[in-house]
């Protein structure tokens, strides 16, 4: 019965030490029912809503019905109407559409016409995905009061900016940069403040006179200069072994890059002043890493998604990363195209480290 008792002993202190570890127990409920919600209700593949852009040179009565029977797939939410096409491409590389028909002046005539495309569908090509929800609308038929039903394959000619060729790693290096970053640069920085106390050199911090926003900025500047050298990696790489283009500024890229490491390593930091030891640390960091892969837009087309789970995912630092790197990569973009995604990442950064700052207590607990 001793080595039993021994077992039962040791199970025991083991089951009282994880009720006194809120975070794994909290983990224990959280991790399957936050799978489950997002794979089950927020990660959708039937994919609608996508933001659409519109010009319609012919504005006919044969034309706008085109439209309103192109809305009625629900596939395409219409977003903007412009004048040419032209301002549906600066659309289409800015980012802020996903897809823009283009009607030209003689769509009647084209709609009678065998022998020509009557309408075309502009698609961001730096997702796959979009293309190939594209390439189904034209499989579609249309019926018109004047003329006789066609089908979409003889009325719709698609075609993908950015990524003709349709190749996936054109699409998965720029996303895979933010993964890749978001991963080592939380963690680098999660178990930090938790290793000074572990291993005794909080004591002596307490006795400088380095501030908590000094401990914490000091502690950011050398992982910063880490994730860029990461990001050269990972562009040589990709255009070594995969052909990814960089049809951007190479200093856009990099201006994006530190902001965004910046980020990670300040939401790092944070989780750092917010747990007791270095394996809970990696716990809340792997916490963060499922929500932000799946609901980035760096898997499934972020517009299809529900409501709910697009509110989650901007507020998530590596959405907008993605957007940037997509965006400055494939479709030439520049910072001034996507402003309002570098600033929101400089923003989270100054909340993060702020926050992480205020946590930050010269003190043993």
């Amino acid at each position: 019965m001793k080595p039993l008792s021994r077992l039962m002993a040791v199970t025991r202190k083991e089951v009282r030490q994880m009720r006194r570890d809120r975070l794994t127990f909290a983990m224990i409920f959280g991790i399957p029912l936050l799978q489950i919600i997002l794979f089950g209700y927020a990660i959708n593949t039937d994919v609608r809503n996508l933001k659409t852009a519109i010009v319609d040179e012919a504005n006919t009565h044969l034309s706008r019905d085109f439209v309103a029977q192109l809305t009625a797939t629900q596939v395409t939410d219409i977003h903007v109407h412009v004048s040419t096409v032209a301002q549906l491409e600066d659309l289409l590389r800015a980012g802020e559409v996903s897809i823009g028909v283009a009607i030209p002046h003689d769509f009647d005539r084209r709609v009678a016409d065998d022998t020509r495309a009557a309408a075309h569908i502009l698609v961001d090509g730096s997702d796959p995905t979009i293309v190939g929800i594209a390439d189904g609308l034209r499989n579609l038929p249309l019926r018109f009061d004047t003329v006789m039903e066609k089908q979409r394959t003889e009325l719709i000619e698609v075609r993908p900016y950015y990524n003709p060729e349709r190749r996936t790693p054109v699409n998965i290096i720029p996303g895979l940069i933010g993964v890749i970053l978001m991963m080592t640069m939380m963690i680098f920085t999660a178990v930090a403040v938790v290793r000074e106390r572990e291993r005794g050199n909080l004591e002596l911090l307490i006795n400088t006179p380095v501030t908590s926003a000094e401990l914490m900025i000091g502690k950011v500047l050398p992982y910063i200069f880490i994730g860029l050298v990461q990001l050269a990696v990972i562009l040589i790489a990709g255009d070594l072994l995969f052909d990814v283009p960089v049809r951007g500024s190479v200093l856009d890229l990099y201006i994006a890059g530190c902001v965004y490491i910046a980020a990670n390593l300040a939401l790092g930091l944070f989780f750092s002043t917010a747990v007791s030891s270095q394996f809970q640390a990696i716990q809340l960091t792997f916490f963060m890493m499922l929500p932000s892969i799946l609901l980035s837009g760096f898997v499934f087309p972020f517009d299809g998604m529900p409501q709910i789970a697009r509110w989650i995912g901007e507020a998530l630092p590596i959405t907008h990363f993605i957007r940037l790197t997509r965006g400055i990569m494939l479709r030439e973009a520049g910072l001034g195209d996507m402003a309002a995604e570098l600033i929101f990442l400089g923003v989270f950064a100054f909340v993060a480290m702020t926050a992480a700052a205020l946590r930050f207590s010269k003190r043993l607990d």
